[in-house]
């Protein structure tokens, strides 16, 4: 039985890896391993379809956030993936014999300790294992509850290896390395810069603030559309926002929150406070966009879709306004 202990977190990556490397003697806030890892960002992909709707996404790709933290903080890592069941929940098995503690990606629908309302097909959920029962359940620290679950053999091989958009294949990882001493400043002013640059100036319409403003256009056109798709597609934005990996206003705050650490460690830097205030700004217009949106969709309810699509461009005006004040701070 190794020492883990576990800790409730806002989203399930940064959760995880701020708890496994607090284990491992390196203590960093979720926040602070949010911002490290520039995971913020902006997606909207008509071509990629999750239940016949455009994905949109408030985050940079699921594994984004273990790879980027790997790189930047120089972890040595270990990620393993498996052909079939039975090689991964042995290496499981073996891993926790070591004493080791195990992230792992999994599917929220297949997990046994998920009230069946909460479940839902999103095959990129992140938790820890830390130790397996005499009857063969696994321990688990899931990031998003506030307390250890008990997860059956079954079902955890089951959400381990379930087929579909992002598959886990049975990813297991781990740190081999964690260094103690890592002066974050260089590492922290570099990935404002980057997540500010790639929200302000990605040439590309599908990532960053152009995205948001291209998702805004097609709310636009959703008058022309049947108004069976077109409830559909505004009650996925809100599913996205949410519902799944925290959703829009959930990583503005997650941001903020590490702005503002950031300004503290930069003796109280007014550039950084600044956009963190901003920032908590535009997490409130996320929620309030949502709500507009739930309302809207209800039986009975015209839906001013000129309304939405320009509430949403305002949201862009004033997301452009963070980043623009974070391209301000020159790193001292």
């Amino acid at each position: 039985m190794n020492n883990f202990e576990h800790s409730h977190s806002a989203h399930c990556e940064s959760g995880v890896m701020s708890a496994m490397l607090r284990h491992h003697g390196l203590e960093l806030s979720e926040p602070m391993i949010f911002g490290l890892s520039s995971a913020m960002t902006f997606a909207y992909l008509p071509f990629l379809k999750l239940g016949g709707l455009p994905l949109i996404a408030y985050r940079n790709m699921p594994k984004s956030i273990i790879k980027n933290i790997r790189k930047n903080l120089k972890i040595k890592m270990k990620l393993e993936t498996f052909s079939n069941k039975e090689k991964g929940q042995k290496r499981l098995d073996e891993l926790l014999k070591e004493g080791k503690i195990v992230g792992a990606q999994t599917s929220v629908y297949w997990l046994d300790y998920f009230p069946e309302e909460m479940r839902f097909h999103f095959n990129a959920h992140n938790l820890i294992i830390y130790d397996k029962e005499e009857d063969g359940a696994y321990k688990i620290s899931d990031p998003v509850f506030e307390t250890p679950q008990v997860c059956s053999a079954a079902s955890l091989t089951k959400a381990r290896f379930v087929k579909g958009v992002m598959a886990p294949k049975g990813l297991l990882y781990y740190p081999t390395h964690v260094p103690r001493d890592i002066d974050l400043k260089p590492i922290i002013a570099k990935n404002i810069k980057k997540t500010a640059k790639r929200m302000l100036k990605t040439p590309i319409p599908i990532e960053g603030l152009r995205a948001i403003r291209y998702l805004a256009k097609h709310i636009r056109a959703l008058g022309k559309k049947d108004k069976r798709y077109a409830k559909l597609f505004l009650g996925n934005i809100v599913r996205m926002q949410e519902e799944i990996g925290t959703g829009g206003a959930g990583f503005r705050y997650i941001y903020a929150a590490f702005l503002k650490e950031a300004s503290d460690i930069f003796d109280k830097n007014t550039t950084l406070d600044e956009a963190s205030k901003l920032m908590l700004e535009v997490g409130d217009e996320w929620r309030d966009f949502a709500l507009a949106i739930a309302k809207s969709i209800k039986p009975k309810k015209e839906i001013d879709f000129n309304g939405l699509a320009d509430r949403l461009l305002s949201i862009a005006e004033n997301e452009a306004k963070v980043y623009t004040k974070m391209l301000e701070f020159n790193g001292k």
